[in-house]
């Protein structure tokens, strides 16, 4: 085994009087402990020195050349620390990137990728060849002069024939009216056997005219098959190189997740494969094994180094979708690196997970309006709206409790757990329905108090930032232009102050996190909400209220306001 002694790095200040965790940190979920800390603080000065080429591709991302180009755009990355204890009792800690950097020089040593053998065995470089080379026998059919002559001549000669038929079509009615009138005026002028050989000679003449319109689409037809036959004959091949290119890559991809094999604490051992195979989606998503964690984690088991704590942070410019604060904290992401270090850290004494704990408990839900149709209740912060995953307590159990007779899904919309509010609730099937198209007609108004981090400039805007679950990091959301849906929020300024601002928020559309991500993401206002774990930084709380809403009453029409101030 090769050793990477230099990538265990003392700590540089005083840290006797840092007490220890008790428990090694739940990756998912976490304020990074105090010692994790003075290793950031320590790598990030290191950072400051290093003139970094940072790309967004990783190991097993570079897989997709096989089947499509990765675009590489500079931007930061996720790092992360891990404190361990070595053989000799002393207490350091170890670095990693996720993915790949390009550092020109630098006296900081990263923990090595699980995996390398893409770079270096001759069987992956062999058979990476042989599929580029399918990849450049595919462009080469799909960008031949022979294929666009064939698709411009089918083009064509689909809407010749279509002109054709339609002419001719049109004919045959104008003369079926023609022979119509001239029966109907020789009906009286011509005796019995002229008006029978009269109506001989016309029936010839629509014979005729039919015998024409199959010859037409006989030959048209022909012609059409003609060509289809010619571009089949091109399109079959390069359906079947890429069919020849799938198998080639999953082939190759089953190899690459073979070579990367995970210890854990009771140094155990499982592939990529096997740690997916058990999941809905069996095959591991492209850069599985090569974010910091499990890099970290990996190089600890590997030289008998006891991990204490870990923390991640982000470094450098956010991308162009996902929400990422430079220096901030953020956990593992769950689609990548949860099945991965829920094998590695077996054996390990693990802080519990804190999402398992219900943040409704001793938290009172107070009704602001009730009559025998609806409810309009004031939520708590972290306080669930319908049951989650892990956790039953929430609004809709409360008034399925407090309202037994309630008929109906009770639940007409939602506030994210972290969001206090104005919620309404619906205490009958009728009146569900009829708050419901309002909220689909959008002529219920809603309003939200937020407060900011740092001052905004304008005292009012718009935003309008598309948004689509991130599923490599549920349940995040991001910015995406072609998949995203449509989000709109106009915003008010309220007060400035503090390095911080008070807006009045006006969400036009009900995405999810909508709010959360409009005035985090750099496209938006690019500060985030005071205390968002999942877009700035965790505090107290999460500073959104819902305090207005305005509507109209589901049964009697009449109109109903109401407003409740947040208590921050």
């Amino acid at each position: 085994m090769t050793t990477f002694a230099s990538c265990f790095t003392p700590f540089s200040q005083f840290i006797d009087n840092i007490a220890l965790p008790e428990k090694f940190t739940f990756p998912f979920y976490y304020q990074p402990h105090a010692i994790a800390v003075a290793a950031v603080q320590q790598l990030q000065q290191q950072l400051e020195q290093l003139p970094l080429s940072l790309t967004v591709t990783d190991t097993l991302t570079k897989t997709k050349t096989i089947e499509t180009a990765v675009d590489e755009t500079n931007f930061g990355k996720m790092f992360g620390v891990l404190v361990v204890k070595n053989s000799e009792d002393e207490i350091g800690f170890i670095s990693a990137y996720s993915g790949q950097l390009n550092v020109e020089s630098s006296n900081t040593m990263f923990v090595p990728a699980v995996s390398d053998m893409q770079l270096q065995d001759a069987v992956f470089l062999t058979e990476n060849r042989i599929i580029n080379n399918i990849n450049a026998e595919i462009a080469t059919l799909e960008q031949s002069e022979k294929l666009s002559q064939i698709n411009n001549e089918l083009k064509e000669a689909t809407e010749n024939y279509q002109q054709a038929l339609t002419s001719q079509q049109g004919l045959i009615v104008a003369s079926r009216l023609h022979r119509k009138q001239q029966r109907d005026d020789a009906v009286t002028k011509l005796s019995n056997d002229d008006f029978e050989q009269l109506k001989t000679v016309l029936a010839g003449q629509s014979i005729q005219e039919k015998k024409k319109l199959q010859a037409l689409k006989k030959s048209g037809q022909q012609q059409l098959e003609t060509l289809q036959q010619a571009l089949s004959e091109i399109t079959t091949e390069i359906d079947n190189l890429k069919k020849l290119r799938k198998a080639r890559s999953k082939n190759l991809q089953k190899k690459l997740f073979a070579q990367y094999n995970f210890f854990n604490a009771h140094g155990e051992t499982k592939d990529l494969n096997a740690i997916f195979a058990e999941l809905p989606e069996h095959t591991p998503p492209a850069g599985a094994g090569d974010c910091a964690a499990p890099k970290l984690l990996q190089y600890a088991y590997q030289h008998s180094l006891k991990p204490i704590a870990m923390a991640e942070f982000w470094w450098g410019a956010a991308p162009k979708s996902a929400i990422r604060q430079h220096k901030n904290y953020y956990p593992s992401c769950y689609s990548k690196c949860q099945p991965i270090l829920n094998h590695m850290l077996q054996g390990l004494k693990v802080e519990d997970n804190p999402l398992l704990i219900n943040p409704a408990q001793g938290k009172d839900l107070s009704i602001v309006y009730q009559d025998s149709d609806m409810l309009v209740v004031n939520k708590p912060a972290e306080f669930l709206s319908v049951p989650g995953k892990n956790i039953e307590d929430s609004v809709y159990l409360r008034i399925k409790t407090q309202f037994p007779q309630a008929s109906g899904p009770l639940i007409v919309h939602r506030l994210d757990m972290s969001t206090s509010g104005l919620l309404i609730i619906a205490l009958n099937k009728r009146a569900h329905k009829a708050l419901q198209k309002q909220f689909i007609e959008r002529s219920i108004e809603k309003r939200y108090v937020a407060l900011v981090t740092g001052s905004v400039v304008e005292d009012s805007g718009t935003i309008e930032l598309p948004l689509i679950l991130d599923f490599d990091d549920k349940p995040r959301q991001m910015v995406c232009y072609e998949h995203g849906k449509h989000a709109l929020t106009t915003w008010q300024v309220l007060e400035r102050k503090n390095n911080t601002t008070r807006l009045h928020l006006f969400p036009k559309t009900g995405r999810t996190h909508q709010l959360r991500v409009h005035c985090a993401h750099k496209l938006g206002l690019n500060m985030p909400i005071v205390g968002d774990d999942h877009y700035g930084t965790k505090a107290q709380r999460l500073h959104l209220h819902a305090e207005y809403l305005s509507l109209s009453h589901p049964i009697n029409h009449s109109k109903l306001e109401f407003e409740v101030a947040a208590d921050f």
